[in-house]
């Protein structure tokens, strides 16, 4: 089972860079572009805090949501508007966490003790930079394997993906 979900993982990494996605570490920076002319940001995963506690332990998010969280993974992005354009979007449903079994999580507006959120809508001008969190929500026993990221609230042509270390089994 393991052998199969690791053939999984690698298949799922290697896939976006056959598809034109810009691969990195975590800390590179890679550069994307929009979709419309002058859209561009540097976007660098700065850090991955596993599980992520939430702020309010009672509250969203929280033991005792409906939702039932069985943990939250927070992720740390520095973005940098080096277009011509003004960059005006959301951050959270533009990254995408994969774990190990192929499944995409899409992130969500929601502040951990990890530190802050971004806000719903980020707008910089150009040569402008902003950092906050983007939360994901995932299963307990879920293998966090890659976080990708794209402007015009994901759906841009060109996509940035940073691989995450697995633990060794």
């Amino acid at each position: 089972m393991r052998r199969g979900r690791r053939l999984l993982v690698a298949l799922a990494l290697l896939a976006p860079a056959l598809l034109g996605f810009a691969p990195g570490d975590s800390g590179e920076t890679i550069s994307l572009a929009g979709n419309l002319p002058g859209e561009r940001l540097d976007v660098t995963l700065t850090q991955v805090v596993d599980p992520a506690a939430p702020t309010n332990p009672d509250g969203p998010a929280g033991p005792d949501d409906p939702a039932g969280p069985d943990r939250l993974v927070a992720t740390r992005f520095r973005l940098e508007n080096t277009g011509t354009a003004v960059y005006r979007d959301s951050p959270a449903p533009a990254t995408h966490l994969l774990d190990a079994d192929g499944q995409r999580f899409t992130g969500l507006d929601l502040p951990t003790a990890a530190g802050p959120a971004f806000p719903g809508t980020v707008t910089l001008d150009p040569g402008a930079t902003a950092e906050g969190f983007v939360t994901f929500r995932l299963p307990a026993d879920a293998e966090p394997a890659a976080v990708q990221f794209a402007l015009n609230g994901g759906l841009a042509d060109d996509v940035g993906q940073w691989s995450l270390p697995l633990p060794i089994p």
